[in-house]
């Protein structure tokens, strides 16, 4: 594919700023991220008014109710991103760290962390990502080109200019955070083949964005996941904590990739805890699909299909499954997981022991919420993705995992 002048100059500019962000001193970037932060707060007006325009849109357009929520910002959601940068600044500066030694011949050997390099981000809706992306990079001395979705396109305009500015002024090169403005599709693609300029992808949206970048990009891709994550309620539960905690999981913020999907509950517990889970679910406005033994205690279930179990619905939606036992309970996952967050709630302490060893996932809980697989609820200050593949990066990733690293060795003339 021909890529444009325009992604052309796009890509070289974010080169260049990543040659002089590679030494660029913590001290200079954590300034220019304080002016990123102050600059949100005084241009809370301005960005709501653009994303006022993305909200009408999206409304117009028939989007459903949880994309469109994801989509809103409001005064508290900008306090939460300019909170979220105050977050970064606090973390170590992952550049630079490592460990030093010495050989027998005398070598001395410093593994030391370095940036990546050019970022680029292509995600959907949240504009927050703008925010959190360009933080993130910024403070592990990289680059970023962003490109978001359509539906937020006058936030995101606003937000990159605004941040970008910030940094510039307080002793960032220029270049350091740029944002695609066109929307057509062919400019992502162009992004995928960005191979001189693009050190790395990261897809952060639905199955269909991700799955896009995985097959089209000749860039390195880190996959962020799919999120069919799931909840099983063991037959030593306590069933107050396990409506608590099922019940935060899937409604707390159902649009996004860490919430709940897929409840498998212990037979021995069903008649016992389904009803108690499933009027809370009908009178919030949860639709049940459920096997035939959940359709035979809840007469208000949907029967679900066999699409359901693999199905993110990132909506009020959750199917749900009896289980003879634990070892069902971890055939369907290892069957239907996505390897994203699941969790068991028990009081036994060997059969979660067994589950979080047994669970192939980025992040295995026991008696807590889902919710919880998020780099600021990890102490990460903010997150680019939550990484479900098992190189280089897993799970909430944050500034070490936007680094790599680079063997620097002194000697005094050996050879070999």
């Amino acid at each position: 594919m021909e890529i444009s002048q325009e992604m052309i100059a796009i890509g070289q500019k974010a080169k260049d700023a990543a040659r002089r962000l590679a030494f660029t001193g913590t001290e200079t970037k954590n300034k220019a991220l304080a002016a990123m932060a102050e600059a949100l707060l005084q241009n809370q007006a301005h960005i709501l008014s653009a994303n006022a325009k993305d909200v009408e849109a999206a409304e117009k357009k028939g989007l459903r109710k949880s994309l469109v929520n994801r989509l809103q910002l409001t005064e508290k959601k900008i306090m939460e991103m300019s909170e979220a940068i105050q977050d970064v600044i606090a973390l170590p500066d992952p550049v630079g760290a490592g460990e030093f030694w010495t050989r027998p011949n005398g070598l001395r050997i410093h593994k030391t962390r370095v940036p990546l390099g050019v970022v680029a981000m292509i995600y959907e809706a949240r504009p927050n990502v703008t925010v959190d992306a360009a933080a993130l990079c910024l403070k592990s001395g990289n680059a970023c080109v962003l490109r978001g979705g359509s539906e937020a396109i006058e936030s995101n305009k606003v937000l990159a200019q605004i941040i970008a500015e910030a940094a510039e002024n307080n002793g960032c090169p220029a270049g350091s955070i740029q944002l695609v403005a066109k929307t057509d599709r062919q400019y992502a693609v162009q992004l995928m083949k960005m191979n001189k300029y693009i050190d790395v992808i990261i897809p952060r949206g639905g199955t269909g964005l991700i799955q896009s970048v995985i097959e089209n990009s000749t860039v390195p891709v880190i996959e962020t996941g799919t999120g069919v994550c799931h909840a099983l309620v063991d037959k030593d539960a306590d069933l107050e904590k396990a409506v608590n905690i099922v019940f935060n999981s899937k409604t707390q913020k159902p649009e996004v990739c860490n919430a709940l999907e897929t409840l498998l509950v212990h037979e021995d517990v069903a008649e016992s805890y389904l009803p108690l889970i499933g009027q809370k679910f009908k009178d919030y406005g949860v639709e049940i699909r459920g096997c035939e033994k959940v359709q035979s205690i809840l007469p208000y279930a949907q029967p679900a299909q066999d699409e359901d179990w693999s199905a993110e619905y990132l909506d009020l939606i959750i199917s749900v499954k009896v289980v003879r036992d634990l070892d069902e309970a971890l055939d369907h996952i290892y069957q239907y997981s996505t390897k994203h967050s699941e969790t068991i709630i028990t009081e036994n302490y060997s059969t979660a022991q067994r589950f979080i060893n047994e669970i192939d996932a980025a992040a295995v809980y026991t008696n807590v919420s889902t919710r919880f697989t998020d780099g600021g609820r990890f102490g990460f200050g903010a997150e680019i993705g939550i990484s479900t593949q098992k190189l280089h990066a897993r799970g909430p990733m944050a500034l070490p995992e936007l680094t790599t690293f680079k063997f620097m060795v002194y000697g005094d003339g050996q050879i070999v």
